[in-house]
C-alpha cells in the first residue's frame, strides 16, 4: 500500500483547480471534475479547503500574490515592469482568466470574500507609484491608485481578449513586438511628467 502524502495531495487538488476554474468559472467548475484529475477523494477537497466559493478564493488569492512576487511594481523602470507583466501573463493566463470569472460572478457591487487582503494587495502596489510620484519621475497629473489601474489595464488587455489581439493587431511575431513597442510607449507617456 502507498504511503499518503497529504501536501502532495493538496497540491495536485490545487493544480486542478487552478485549471478547473479557469476553464469554467466558479459556476460552471465541478468538484467531481477537480478530484478526477487530482486524484483525490471528493471530501477531501472540502476538507483541505472549503466549499466551491472558498476553494475559488484560495486558488485566485495565490496566483495574485505569485504575480505580485514575480513581477513587482516598479517606478524607476515602467517600461520594463510592463514588459514582464505581460511576459508573465503570456506564461500564465488562468490569472487573468480566473479575474475575469470573479468579475463575471461577483460583478461590480458584491465584496469579495477576501476583499480586504485584495485591498492590501494593491495598497502596496498604489504605494509603490506614490513614491515614485514622490520622487518626481511619475506624473501627479493621475492619483496614483488610477494610474495602476490604467497601467495594468494596459498590460493586460491583449491577454484578456486574444482574438481582439490576433484580429487587430496580427499574430506574427513582428506584431507581437510592435504591439509591445506601443504598450511601452503607451505607459511612458501615461506617467510621463
Amino acid at each position: 500500500m502507498a504511503a499518503r502524502d497529504p501536501e502532495a495531495t493538496r497540491a495536485r487538488i490545487f493544480e486542478a483547480a487552478v485549471s478547473e476554474f479557469a476553464r469554467h468559472g466558479i459556476a460552471g467548475a465541478r468538484i467531481d471534475r477537480i478530484a478526477t484529475d487530482a486524484k483525490a477523494n471528493k471530501q477531501l477537497i472540502y476538507a483541505y479547503f472549503g466549499n466551491k466559493a472558498e476553494l475559488f478564493t484560495q486558488v485566485l488569492g495565490k496566483a495574485m500574490l505569485d504575480l505580485a512576487v514575480a513581477v513587482p511594481v516598479d517606478p524607476d523602470d515602467i517600461e520594463g515592469w510592463i514588459d514582464r507583466v505581460m511576459d508573465y501573463h503570456e506564461v500564465h493566463p488562468e490569472v487573468l482568466r480566473l479575474l475575469f470569472w470573479e468579475g463575471l460572478e461577483y460583478g461590480a457591487t458584491t465584496e469579495l470574500p477576501d476583499e480586504a487582503e485584495r485591498q492590501e494587495h494593491y495598497r502596496r502596489k498604489v504605494a509603490s507609484l506614490r513614491d515614485g510620484q514622490d520622487r518626481g519621475i511619475v506624473t501627479d497629473a493621475v492619483p496614483a491608485r488610477d494610474l495602476l489601474f490604467l497601467l495594468i489595464a494596459l498590460a493586460n488587455w491583449a491577454a484578456v481578449v486574444p482574438q481582439m489581439k490576433r484580429i487587430l493587431i496580427g499574430a506574427e511575431p513582428a506584431d507581437r513586438e510592435r504591439l509591445r513597442a506601443s504598450v511601452r510607449e503607451a505607459a511612458r507617456r501615461l506617467i510621463a511628467k
